[in-house]
């Protein structure tokens, strides 16, 4: 039983750390990435669909993404979807291939990414502790109904501390990497 709350425990703090890290991903440093597209999306085809299911997205310079759609037709509404976007990139339409030139961060851009990065940090933070939580509140039922002993509520609170403290840590690695992605030049 303490064994299945806790396996549970560790996978939703693991579903909270890969929605951390795919948050992250999406943030721009002062390179291209076509990570920054992946939450395009692109009314096309009478919906709504991801950007790279309808353009072929490459990086062929650090400084420039290049958007080649799949049908020409489509150019406008990915453009549009990239202009209504808080990207800040302005898109270069020839008629067949869209340009994202990536500029250089300016100081105050960067630190305005590196608070957000903390904000998701923090939320990724709270989301963690959160579980664990709802996980002890658990445990403290079991003891009541007399389910488990006192002791096994004792171990296992200090294995799911050891838990929130590692999936923590890893949050703000995380975070620390980006930041740096974020002030290198």
């Amino acid at each position: 039983m303490i064994d299945d709350i806790l396996l549970d425990v560790e996978d939703r703090m693991d579903k909270a750390i890969a929605a951390l890290r795919s948050d992250l991903t999406g943030i721009r440093t002062g390179r291209a990435n076509p990570a920054l597209l992946d939450r395009i999306r692109v009314e096309a085809y009478q919906s709504v669909l991801p950007l790279n299911q309808v353009a072929t997205i490459a990086v062929p310079e650090p400084r420039l993404i290049t958007i080649r759609p799949f049908d020409v037709s489509t150019i406008g509404a990915i453009e549009r979807a990239l202009q209504k976007s808080d990207l800040g990139l302005t898109p270069n339409n020839d008629g067949k291939i869209i340009r994202l030139a990536v500029p250089p961060l300016t100081d105050e851009r960067r630190r305005d990414l590196v608070r957000m990065v903390n904000r998701r940090v923090e939320e990724a933070r709270v989301a963690i502790r959160n579980i664990r939580r709802e996980a002890l509140r658990n445990l403290n039922d079991l003891e009541k109904n007399g389910e488990i002993s006192e002791d096994d509520l004792y171990k296992s609170r200090d294995d799911l501390q050891e838990l929130t403290d590692d999936y923590n840590k890893r949050a703000e690695e995380l975070g620390e990497q980006k930041q740096a992605e974020i002030m290198e030049f």
